[in-house]
């Protein structure tokens, strides 16, 4: 598991530090990242200056397998479900 944001590496290690993560974070400030895997919000959009919620599964290969876009879902039952879907492909 990896995160990332557009918070600057000392940002993300300060954050990481407070939440306590145990998976490393991503800092993309130049939103490179967001970009590619289009979790960046056009200009003008609520809460432009933040990438989108999403997940991507990766399998072994480095392909997308599946791609869950977070906005307004539950947290902790997404988890359950990213975690079925790793159990059905294993």
């Amino acid at each position: 598991m990896v995160g990332a944001s557009f918070d600057t590496v000392a940002e993300q290690k300060d954050f990481a530090a407070a939440e306590g993560f145990p998976y490393p974070l991503i800092s993309d400030p130049d939103r490179a990242i967001g970009r590619a895997y289009e979790a960046e919000r056009d200009e003008g959009e609520d809460y432009a200056d933040y990438p989108r919620r999403i997940t991507y599964l990766i399998d072994p290969d480095g392909m997308i397998a599946e791609t869950y876009d977070m906005d307004g879902r539950d947290l902790e039952a997404h988890a359950s479900e990213v975690l079925a879907a790793i159990a059905e492909r294993s």
